[in-house]
């Protein structure tokens, strides 16, 4: 079983050159999972590369921040934002990213035209 992610396309370019090593996330899947497939958000909306996943960090925003912020690919300040009001932050340690040759379009992974808002389970 694999994940897939909608993110935006910066992001998920960043994470593809390898700038951004950690996805962040208000909700993580609770099943074990060792890959994600990223679904880059619109105006791309295509499914464009995946990565394994290296690990899910737990703690609050500001240890999260600490412990990521060498390698989050994003500003303070747009992290701040993110987690704000929150008292929970998750990062997704992405290692081994591939893009893939040609992007897929989102029936072909799902059957449907509709992207998760933030996550969902593949086979």
């Amino acid at each position: 079983m694999k994940l897939l992610l909608s993110i935006k396309p910066e992001h998920a370019e960043n994470i593809l050159s390898g700038i951004k090593l950690y996805e962040f996330r208000k909700v993580i899947p609770n099943r074990a999972i060792t890959k994600a497939v990223i679904y880059a958000t619109k105006p791309v909306g295509k499914v464009i590369g995946e990565f394994e996943i290296g690990g899910i960090s737990t703690d609050s925003p500001d240890k999260i921040w600490a412990a990521t912020k060498q390698a989050s690919g994003i500003s303070k300040q747009f992290f701040d934002e993110y987690f704000s009001g929150r008292n929970k932050a998750h990062a997704i340690r992405a290692i081994s990213p591939k893009r893939y040759k040609t992007p897929l379009a989102l029936e072909a992974i799902l059957g449907r035209s509709m992207p998760p808002q933030s996550f969902c389970y593949i086979s």
